[in-house]
């Protein structure tokens, strides 16, 4: 199963982070993917493998009107 994802998206991981927050924003693609932590702004670089592994889902992007 190949998940869809892209630059800017907000996803959601399997663990939390210990700030208490779970979505996480891409700010990095490539071999490697690094995601921001929307709650405390602490970043982490991770293997695309193991990102994909670990990802639960992309969040929706509310339309602001």
């Amino acid at each position: 199963m190949n998940k869809q994802f892209q630059l800017g998206d907000v996803v959601q991981m399997k663990k939390q982070h210990p700030c208490g927050g779970n979505a996480w924003e891409i700010i990095r693609m490539g071999m490697d993917i690094r995601i921001k932590c929307e709650t405390c702004g602490r970043s982490v670089l991770m293997p695309r493998v193991q990102f994909e592994k670990d990802m639960r889902k992309v969040i929706p992007k509310r339309e602001n009107n």
